[in-house]
């Protein structure tokens, strides 16, 4: 009988993982539940199959200036399309991934219930990011807050300035703040400040 009981909480917790494996986040811009959405835009589409987000969010994640966060990648001067390619990635995961499911955290936010956090970044993923944007410009070490919005996008902070991104981060491991955690075995990075 314990033996029956352990193999049905085993296959019970491994159905629950492979949901957290197929699900759309609580968020501003997510499907309710994830599905075909075939005209997604460039670098959204690998989702297509099976998304979380629409074609027009897809579209919009390409944008300099996009109305999903009216966030400006272009807060120092114009970025690289080699820096802000990683963003745009970054954004299309975000809203368009339906595996998330094991990073989800509750978000006491007025514009979205969830986020991701800890989400792993494999190394390579780090250090091309950070070589493809050491020369790119920005003003702040932590883009999740702090920003000035009084224009209804982010602008630098009074006060602040704009510096290389080898400055604010001198080496691939820095890319990410002192939170996260290195797993050397797996090469993979994790931060809690990806969303």
């Amino acid at each position: 009988m314990k033996l029956v009981l352990a193999l049905l909480l085993t296959l019970s917790s491994n159905v629950l993982s492979l949901d957290k494996l197929n699900m759309c986040m609580d968020g501003k811009h997510n499907k309710v539940e994830p599905g075909p959405e075939g005209q997604l835009y460039s670098q959204c589409s690998p989702w297509r199959e099976n998304a979380c987000c629409t074609a027009n969010t897809s579209e919009e994640a390409h944008s300099d200036n996009s109305y999903l966060y009216n966030f400006n990648w272009n807060h120092c001067g114009v970025m690289s399309e080699a820096c802000k390619k990683h963003f745009i990635q970054d954004t299309c995961f975000y809203e368009c991934s339906p595996h998330l499911g094991p990073w989800i955290q509750e978000a006491d936010e007025s514009w979205r219930k969830e986020r991701i956090i800890d989400v792993p970044l494999c190394k390579e993923d780090c250090e091309s990011w950070w070589s493809d944007c050491k020369n790119d410009l920005t003003c702040k070490t932590n883009w999740h807050k702090g920003w000035d919005w009084s224009s209804g996008t982010n602008k630098c902070p009074e006060g602040s300035k704009c510096s290389k991104w080898k400055d604010m981060f001198p080496t691939p491991q820095t890319c990410f703040p002192p939170q996260s955690s290195v797993n050397k075995a797996n090469s993979v990075y994790t931060t809690s400040q990806i969303r």
